[in-house]
């Protein structure tokens, strides 16, 4: 057991550095605050995140790795885990990132200081060599949802496709949706022109109105994955799990629509979760070749049932530790004047105090003291950081 100290530049070109003295690296602007990490005591803890196991393709530090390229280092699905696809397009297109990325996880450099998960790796790296989902479960605001935008950051996967569930979500919502109502306007303005001789348009195709869910969208056939974050699980109703197993197991899914209309184009091209970018469908079956990398992610308020835990992989996230959260308060560039170390200490207090906090509380309270209202001398700061950190716990000391 040790610590370690972390010398911090509060600019927008934050970075961590282990053992480092601050010098002449950086601009006259940029001003050092010195981070002690507590002694790491969780059960498989690494602290050589830069030197990684051989097998892990996935490492854990949310920094693109530059060094690899997954499709050389992803190796085959194992047998039962194969699916032949569709045609494949001529090249995989990763939509850009809109800066939700960045937003979850702030900058690539400074994220170099996290201390990396060994077991979190471990099974991230398992899911992506089993093509099988990971349900990710633990405490609200523990980092559940943040460990997808990490995944696709490092790997270089693009835009995360996230599908929020809510008490009224299904499984046909989240696969694709139809615009009915829309096709049969454009059919009947359409045959008005022809019937009058003044228009020689063509009809408008079906697949204008077809548009491509999140989960649809993920499945779609391609050389590498997309990642999918099915954010919290448990709120569906009972019915969405046991919905849920075909498309896991087959790795495909019909759109009826399409598929009656197959016989009059074999082809159809839809819009997709992704915006301004189509996709061609043939014979109305969209059939993946790379399993997507799917976090689904709960935070235990129910029981699945057995067969859907049985095709997953389960992973119990731990609350973050002293250094993981002066790590993310670095990664978004926050320099509370140097009383960035102490605020996390006292969250780290409070946190255990009453039974977990979310992370994303010490982001508010420490951005609230750039703005000058840390003052631990004054009554003020005391109440204020008071109904931060307990209003999602109204039953703490």
């Amino acid at each position: 057991m040790y610590s370690r100290t972390w010398w911090c530049y509060g600019t927008t070109r934050i970075g961590c550095f282990p053992s480092a003295k601050p010098g002449s690296s950086g601009t006259s602007k940029e001003v050092p605050i010195r981070v002690t990490e507590l002694p790491d005591t969780r059960i498989g803890a690494s602290q050589h995140p830069d030197s990684p196991p051989d097998w892990w393709i996935y490492r854990g530090t949310g920094r693109p790795l530059h060094d690899i390229r997954l499709a050389d280092r992803l190796p085959d699905p194992p047998p039962w885990r194969t699916f032949r696809g569709a045609t494949l397009p001529e090249r995989d297109v990763f939509p850009p990132d809109d800066g939700e990325i960045e937003r979850k996880l702030g900058t690539e450099l400074s994220y170099s200081a996290r201390n990396v998960d060994e077991h979190e790796v471990e099974m991230v790296n398992a899911a992506l060599y089993l093509r099988r989902p990971l349900l990710v479960t633990g405490r609200p605001g523990s980092g559940k949802s943040s460990l997808a935008y990490r995944i696709s950051r490092e790997l270089g996967l693009g835009r995360v496709l996230r599908w929020p569930i809510t008490s009224q979500t299904t499984l046909k919502s989240g696969l694709y949706d139809y615009d009915a109502i829309g096709r049969v306007q454009a059919a009947a303005a359409w045959k008005e022109l022809a019937a009058s001789g003044a228009g020689t348009t063509a009809e408008v195709p079906i697949g204008e109105f077809v548009r491509l869910g999140e989960l649809g969208t993920a499945f779609l056939p391609r050389r590498l994955p997309r990642v999918l974050l099915i954010d919290e699980l448990d709120k569906s109703e009972s019915d969405l799990p046991h919905d849920l197993l075909g498309l896991f197991e087959d790795g495909e899914f019909a759109v009826p629509e399409l598929a009656r209309d197959a016989r009059r184009s074999v082809r159809a091209e839809v819009f997709t979760a992704d915006p301004g970018y189509t996709a061609e469908i043939e014979h109305g079956r969209v059939r993946c070749a790379a399993f997507p990398v799917v976090v689904i992610t709960s935070n235990g308020e129910r029981e699945f049932p057995p067969a859907f835990l049985r095709r997953c992989l389960r992973l119990e996230t731990r609350d973050p530790d002293a250094g993981q959260l002066a790590a993310m308060v670095a990664a978004h560039a926050i320099d509370p004047d140097g009383s960035r170390a102490a605020l996390i200490e006292d969250f780290v207090t409070r946190s255990a105090g009453v039974g977990g906090l979310p992370a994303d509380k010490l982001l508010d309270a420490i951005f609230l003291a750039t703005s000058g209202a840390y003052r631990p001398e004054d009554d003020a700061w005391p109440r204020l950081v008071d109904s931060l950190w307990r209003q999602l716990n109204p039953q703490g000391p």
